[in-house]
This record gives structure tokens, sequence and C-alpha cells, in this order.
């Protein structure tokens, strides 16, 4: 299924676009000649990955600074789209963090933020744009998910969970908006060389493993790819795709014991 061509009205919104995978899948989309914006909480990185995408590609890029989790924030940020006479054609869930020891040592409002962020945020604005996307008679939603999803995970309970929610969410929906000329695809990558470890508490020497852990401009370009041929959902990279499969079809019990002893994650 074919993404509508790119004009001056339209853009792509890139949640979570100040560093890692929403940065790179701008720059992919910017590099096919569509115009984005780019919002996160850092301002000052939206600016400068704004200016690197419009001197290198001639293409728009619109920065709104904003905090996904927030209700009101996410309604300012939609109506600053629109006042600037935007057009969101293609809808790029990428905003989420982790966390990463027993649940019961972590803080619980991050826990909830996480859910805001990662969940809450996810549906609200695929609720904002697919009706208007159906109207137009097309658009793609590209959902970022995780090989987290596969399966739960003790140490990351809540990370994993809302991973779980962004995947299903999003096979679902692709089914819903068959006949519709839009799309929705879930990206989930494995381990991939971001700020997501050292957000998450996590060991970064765990993310220098070769063969383990991709780039994030791996992880971009297959999930840009993957939108652009209306695919259900894609897990990037041999492992990944390995640990997908065993995540899904073990029994939850040796799943659990397994990731329990071995997962190197918030020992």
């Amino acid at each position: 299924m074919a993404l509508p061509p790119a004009s001056d009205s339209s853009t792509c919104l890139v949640t979570g676009a100040s560093s890692g995978i929403g940065a790179e899948i701008a720059r992919v989309l910017a590099a096919g000649g569509r115009g984005v914006t780019l919002t996160a909480r850092r301002k000052d990185r939206l600016e400068e990955l704004a200016q690197e995408l419009s001197e290198r590609h001639g293409v728009h890029a619109d920065t709104v600074a904003c905090d996904v989790s927030n209700t009101a924030a996410r309604r300012r940020m939609v109506q600053t789209v629109e006042q600037r006479g935007r057009v969101v054609e293609i809808l790029i869930n990428n905003a989420g963090f982790g966390s990463a020891g027993r649940f019961q040592d972590l803080d619980p409002e991050d826990e909830i933020r996480m859910v805001r962020t990662n969940v809450e945020a996810v549906v609200d604005l695929c609720g904002r744009y697919v009706p208007e996307m159906i109207d137009r008679g097309g658009g793609g939603i590209l959902n970022v998910a995780s090989t987290a999803a596969f399966q739960p995970i003790p140490r990351q309970s809540t990370y994993a969970a809302t991973k779980a929610f962004v995947l299903s969410f999003t096979e679902a929906l692709h089914q819903d908006l068959r006949g519709t000329g839009v799309t929705a695809t879930a990206l989930c990558p494995g381990p991939t060389k971001t700020e997501f470890a050292e957000v998450a508490g996590i060991d970064e020497n765990l993310m220098e493993v070769p063969g383990l852990v991709y780039s994030a401009e791996q992880m971009a370009r297959a999930g840009v790819s993957a939108l652009e041929r209306g695919r259900r959902t894609v897990v990037p990279g041999p492992t990944n795709r390995i640990g997908a499969l065993a995540g899904r079809v073990s029994p939850r019990a040796v799943v659990l014991e397994v990731l329990d002893r071995f997962y190197p994650v918030g020992k």
C-alpha cells in the first residue's frame, strides 16, 4: 500500500525525535523528500536536527517541544501543527522510555508516567489523526514497540507490558484499517545503541555486544521500509526475530524463570 505523496502542506509527525530511533526515522523520511514535524521535550536538540534536515534535504522541518505524557501538552502540540497549516499524513509514535529493577523497588510515579508515554500517548495521537487519514483516503502510522513485547520480563515489568500493548494495539489497528487506504505498522527493535539504556539504568556495556545490538539507523530504515510496504509488524535483525519467536511460543513459566535468572538487567 503506497503512502500519500509528499506535499508542501503534508508532514510526518515524529514523537521522541530528539535522539535515537526517532531522530533516525526523521532522517530517513526527510531523505525521501518528506517534510517532518519533530517533537520531544528537548527543544534545543530538535532545532539542531531540524536545521540539519532542512539544509541537507530541502524539506520543511518544524519543531514542537512537548512532553507527550501530558494530555494538555499533547493538545497544544496538535493545535500548533494545525495552526502552521500542516496536514499529518504520517504519524510516528516513537516516544517512550523504560526502567530496570524489581517493580517494588522502582518509583511508582515514574512507572505511571511510562504508561502515559508509551501507551496513552500512542492511543491518543492515533485517535486524533487516524480518522482524518481515513477521510483523505490515505496515511500511515508507525508505532514503535519492542522485542520486549513478546513476553513478560522480570525487572522490566511495566516496560514490557507497555510494549505488549503497543504491539497488540497496532496489529489490531492494522486489520481495522484494511480497505481505508491507511496502514499501521509496529516496529519491534531489540537492543539498540541509543540513550535508552542510560535512561533506564541499564549497564551500557550490554549495548556493546557484537551481533546482538543494532544501530538506531538500522532500526529506523527497517521501520520506514515496512511502513512504506504496508506491513503489519517488523522485527529487524535475525537475533531479534529469534528472540521474538522464542518469547511467543515458549511456556510462560519457562520464560519467566529463564529471564529472571539470566536476563542481565536490573540485577
